[in-house]
């Protein structure tokens, strides 16, 4: 009997999400085909009132339209470039210890598949430490009783596995506690909601054969996509990853996300620990790195998957973290801002996180700006500049998805790369309200407090 109930909650959480997804496709492709349609059938006008509005609100999204089509012509020459590094580098042996961090607070359903999926890895030249930071759930149980059995067999015991506790001080201050104890010469960050793929750890210690290598940004993936907030989510990082080749190539990169990332413990050493006091620890030291002159990399083989927030609330939390600490960020080096040292990257320090800051500026504007530039669209029958928007987001995610190394997992989102432009303005609402929240609490002089979402694990469907 239970199982037969089990079952049926199955069928009916898969009915749901298939629900869901079906009125949120069916829309989005109603009103693509709309445009489209409009757009073939109708002719502008002579003249409109809207005509000057039309050009401002251009005028306003032309910074990050030209940021992106200069990372569309960059972006392709990267394999190349990696390609003829790895050929000249390849043939030195190249064998680092590796200290893989893993922060654990209240994540007793997927810490051990993270480890696992750590253990599972190719390479095995490195040391996993587990930080319990605090945790009131079963997270230190179920390490204990996993630890037991794995030292117990031998043959299993190749890679030793150190499992600290300390008092709740945030993921900062837990990576902090975990950097005492390791003896790697790289350090691995690894978030306890992901799991790892196989090559990924290898393949982002290839890059430090290069010595100025100092981090390596890992290719972050959801892998929680049965509702269609996840499958959103995933379109979101595939789009926005495929232009980290082009920072890559520029040393451009300033998020070296928490969930994958890698340091040469040199740079502890140099720059000083995490932060503690910026929610986005993450951002606030690939940004460090960056401010040092130090060079960072991206390696989209080295594959991430990590647990995406399963509702609207969760993903509202978890961007308002980001947001609020990409805006403190922002202002500790803001010395970075149009740089002229030549340690810095011009193409970071002039064109990126300048247009970083003046989108989140668009962004505050930008639900006058949407009734504008719809309202002029719809009133003259000028659908030019939005065909094109549309045009050009499709071809990125295509070409994404047939460029990236787990092409055949992401396969699925074909389907969706004629609608991605829809779907984004979900995480542009999302992406609002966050800036608002953030921008009221800078002004109050509030923090932001780590709040999470119902765990279902990383490969939960």
């Amino acid at each position: 009997m239970r199982l037969l109930g089990l079952l049926r909650g199955i069928f009916c959480m898969m009915k749901r999400h298939f629900l869901e997804k079906i009125v949120l496709y069916f829309v989005a492709y109603g009103v693509t085909a709309f445009f489209f349609t409009a757009f073939f059938t109708q002719h502008k006008i002579e003249s409109s009132g809207f005509e000057a509005l039309r050009w401002i609100v251009l005028l306003l999204f032309f910074p990050t339209l030209f940021k992106y089509l200069l990372q569309l012509f960059v972006a392709p020459w990267f394999e190349m470039v990696m390609r003829r590094k790895w050929k000249l580098q390849s043939k030195l042996p190249y064998n680092p210890k590796v200290s893989v961090l893993i922060p654990a607070w209240n994540e007793e359903v997927g810490i051990l598949r993270t480890v696992q999926s750590v253990l599972e890895s190719t390479y095995k030249n490195m040391e996993i430490i587990v930080i319990n930071d605090g945790s009131t759930d079963g997270t230190h149980r179920k390490m204990t009783r996993f630890l037991k059995e794995y030292n117990a067999d031998l043959k299993k015991n190749v890679v030793p596995i150190l499992y600290k506790r300390k008092e709740n001080g945030g993921k900062a201050g837990a990576f902090n506690f975990g950097l005492a104890y390791a003896t790697g010469d790289i350090v691995v960050t690894i978030d306890s909601d992901s799991a790892v793929d196989q090559s990924a750890i290898a393949n982002m210690v290839k890059h430090f054969r290069d010595k100025k290598v100092m981090s390596v940004a890992g290719n972050v993936k959801i892998g929680n996509r049965s509702k269609a907030i996840g499958l959103v989510q995933q379109l979101e990082y595939l789009y926005g990853f495929y232009f980290k080749k082009a920072d890559s190539l520029m040393n451009s990169i300033y998020i070296v996300g928490g969930a994958a990332a890698a340091y040469r413990r040199i740079v502890f050493k140099q720059l000083g620990a995490f932060d503690e006091n910026i929610i986005t620890e993450d951002i606030e030291m690939s940004t460090r790195i960056q401010n040092a002159g130090m060079k960072i990399e991206y390696a989209p083989d080295a594959v991430i998957y990590t647990e995406g927030p399963t509702e609207l609330f969760g993903l509202a939390r978890q961007r308002l973290r980001w947001k609020h600490g990409r805006l403190l960020t922002f202002f500790k080096y803001k010395n970075l801002f149009f740089s002229t040292k030549r340690k810095h990257s011009a193409f970071l320090t002039w064109l990126v996180l300048p247009i970083a800051l003046f989108s989140e500026s668009v962004l505050f504007l930008e639900p006058a700006l949407i009734v504008v530039f719809y309202g002029y669209v719809l009133y003259a029958h000028d659908f030019l500049a939005l065909i094109l928007g549309v045009s050009v987001i499709c071809f990125v995610v295509i070409l994404q998805v047939l460029t990236d190394t787990k092409r055949r997992e992401n396969i699925n989102l074909l389907p969706l790369a004629p609608i991605a432009w829809c779907l984004f303005y979900v995480i542009d609402f999302i992406e609002y309200q966050a800036l608002l929240r953030s921008l009221w609490k800078l002004a109050k002089g509030q923090q932001v407090v780590w709040q999470k979402w119902t765990r279902e694990g990383v490969f939960e469907q």
